[in-house]
């Protein structure tokens, strides 16, 4: 990899207002990464504020229900605040602490990354303005009180069709508006370089401790590890541990929403192609003029129209393989594992769990198959709830 690329995909696509802003971040990270006392600070907020290692839990029901592959779940809903998020979180709110902000701003989609901001905002002492599309505001009205209760500032974004994609443009130009003395604290592996690297460090830390935990109760790599997809941080925090191993195959599960050949999806390895936004070169869905196309899902926090540029590497070499799931599909997956085993998924991560339903049964008795889920579903029995029809009051 050339320094931004991943191939042809990455690069710097910036306005020259955040140039300098985007070589600042670069020229700190490289510093602090490599200092032992700020190795040692994220590592003990690690393991004594967000709860790592997770849990690396058999799911015994599941496995054998389906009849196929020994299942595992990484429990990345364990973790404090309920999701992934705080990995990268609390690893750019010390970054920017370090690099004397005062202030830090991020975008969100179903709240989980606005949610993990504010809260390390709130530990480290610093200001928090949360930027989120006024239709993901209605649908994840309880993370907007939690993120407000956590001292952040949110603003509704109206702009476009008022969901992520939108949210993370009305942050960048914010962002360009006070560079001196704010950070912007990207939430996945997207964006102008350094974030995708930034955010794929920060997030590594699971899939080490899958191989690691793994190691220790079965005493070999899983042969397939699945993960939901939108921007990706969640996915690429599991897989890049496994990269070097060719026998691990690696599934990244996407935002189908009605159906790829339907208007409605966020399926952007199945329909996008390769274009510029948000900063970096990679795959996004994309009209017959070359504009950016709404996307949906039922999934906020997969509701965007491209993905990393590392995984649309990793997509090009064959090293991992995408694959489209509906609303219908992620739905009865997040009902099935909450009868199953006992467990509210993410609706992001139910997406991997209906994945998993249909490869855990191909694959033989001795195979062992790891489901990421990245978060909670706490956010989204609300949601689950209208889509089946059912009126829930307080």
């Amino acid at each position: 990899m050339k320094e931004g690329r991943f191939h042809q995909y990455g690069g710097q696509y910036v306005p020259e207002t955040l140039m300098n802003a985007v070589l600042e971040v670069e020229k700190a990270y490289e510093y602090f990464k490599k200092d032992p006392d700020f190795c040692k600070e994220l590592e003990t907020l690690y393991h004594e504020y967000a709860g790592r290692p997770s849990l690396l839990y058999y799911a015994k029901k599941m496995t054998e229900d389906l009849s196929g592959a020994k299942i595992y779940l990484k429990r990345e809903d364990l973790n404090h605040t309920g999701s992934h998020k705080i990995n990268n979180v609390l690893g750019q709110v010390l970054l920017a602490k370090k690099m004397g902000k005062t202030r830090v701003i991020a975008e969100t989609g179903a709240g989980q990354h606005g949610v993990a901001t504010a809260t390390a905002a709130a530990l480290m002492g610093l200001e928090c303005e949360i930027f989120m599309g006024k239709e993901d505001t209605d649908r994840q009205v309880l993370n907007v009180y939690r993120m407000e209760l956590l001292g952040a500032k949110v603003h509704p974004v109206t702009s476009g069709t008022m969901t992520l994609k939108d949210a993370v443009n009305e942050t960048m130009r914010e962002w360009t508006k006070r560079v001196e003395d704010t950070h912007y604290v990207l939430g996945s592996v997207m964006g102008p370089h350094p974030f995708p690297t930034i955010v794929r460090d920060f997030q590594k830390v699971i899939g080490k401790e899958i191989k690691a935990q793994l190691q220790e109760v079965e005493g070999k790599l899983p042969d397939a590890i699945v993960a939901c997809v939108g921007g990706g941080s969640n996915a690429m925090g599991a897989f890049y541990e496994f990269l070097n191993d060719p026998s691990v195959a690696l599934y990244g599960c996407e935002a189908a929403g009605l159906g790829v050949n339907h208007p409605k999806n966020a399926a952007t390895i199945a329909n996008g192609t390769e274009g510029i936004f948000h900063g970096m070169k990679s795959y996004f869905c994309q009209d017959e003029y070359g504009q950016i196309a709404p996307v949906y899902s039922i999934s906020a926090g997969l509701d965007y129209p491209g993905i990393g540029p590392e995984h649309a590497m990793l997509h090009d070499t064959n090293r991992a393989t995408y694959v489209p799931v509906t609303d219908d599909e992620a739905v009865e997956a997040f009902e099935y594992l909450s009868r199953t085993e006992g467990i509210i998924p993410a609706i992001e991560s139910a997406h991997a769990v209906a994945y998993a339903k249909k490869l855990a049964p191909t694959m033989g008795k001795d195979s062992i198959l790891v489901i990421n889920i990245s978060g909670r579903g706490d956010k989204d029995v609300a949601a689950i709830a209208r889509y089946r029809g059912v009126k829930l009051y307080d």
